[in-house]
């Protein structure tokens, strides 16, 4: 699997789960967090869901200044600095002092690990993945699972990857990236009924994009369905005429 269609597509994913993620669990059994500062940073977080970054920003380093011993305000502002502003020597100082705040904290390795996978850093990054899975009183253990399938497709270990995708859609059978990857991962590996069955489920609990219409248009091209082939096709050309996917189309028609 190409890893600039890995990294594009799963662009919006990362940015959704990290911030349903982080910010919401207790530190810990005998931890009770500066009211003030864990107000701060749920606003920041939310601002930061509203594309508001100068608030956003300004609301988590409020936070973190109020509470240094709150982990998950490190974690939000760690994020911040990751996703935000590109700022990865910031990103990671903040993942680990949160990390020494709450060692088994579960977002927080999820969040780490995902970062560690931008660094390709795939073997440590599975380990903060499995990390997060240790408590089993996590409540999205799908979330560490997805992230480290996709990781290890990155980096070019399909057979981990699918194994992690697998238990994930076990855990939340109706995960939209998980069912795509699925998919597009059984359309490589040449088991094409299986593809078309993932892309199904997809579609039931998920929009369509130029990738997952690109990817149907090649399922039945090769499973002969020339109508839902056609049917793909048409709303790609409609739906996103200027994409990427809609060139290849046109280009593949060629004669």
């Amino acid at each position: 699997m190409k890893r600039e269609h890995l990294c594009r597509l799963c662009l919006l994913w990362l940015m959704i789960n990290v911030l349903s993620a982080c910010g919401y669990n207790a530190q810990g059994d005998n931890y009770i967090p500066d009211k003030v500062a864990e107000n701060y940073m749920l606003r920041g977080i939310e601002y930061m869901r509203l594309q508001q970054d100068e608030r956003a920003f300004q609301l988590l380093k409020e936070a973190v200044k109020l509470d240094r011993h709150y982990a998950e305000a490190h974690n939000a502002l760690a994020v911040f600095y990751e996703r935000r502003l590109r700022d990865y020597e910031n990103a990671k100082q903040y993942y680990q002092m949160a990390l020494a705040l709450k060692p088994n904290g579960s977002d927080i390795h999820n969040n780490y690990g995902q970062f560690l996978c931008g660094r390709n850093r795939w073997e440590e990054a599975e380990q903060h993945f499995l990390k997060a899975l240790e408590n089993p009183l996590y409540k999205t253990p799908e979330f560490p699972l997805t992230n480290a399938g996709l990781c290890a497709l990155r980096n070019k270990h399909p057979i981990k990857g699918e194994t992690y995708l697998r238990e994930a859609l076990q855990r939340r059978p109706d995960l939209p990236i998980a069912l795509y990857y699925m998919a597009h991962l059984s359309y490589e590996q040449k088991r094409y009924m299986p593809a078309r069955k993932y892309l199904q489920r997809y579609l039931e609990v998920a929009k369509h994009s130029p990738q997952t219409l690109w990817l149907g248009i090649r399922i039945e091209r090769i499973l002969n369905d020339r109508d839902a082939e056609a049917s793909y096709a048409l709303l790609l050309r409609k739906k996103f005429p200027d994409a990427v996917e809609t060139q290849k189309l046109n280009q593949s028609e060629k004669p």
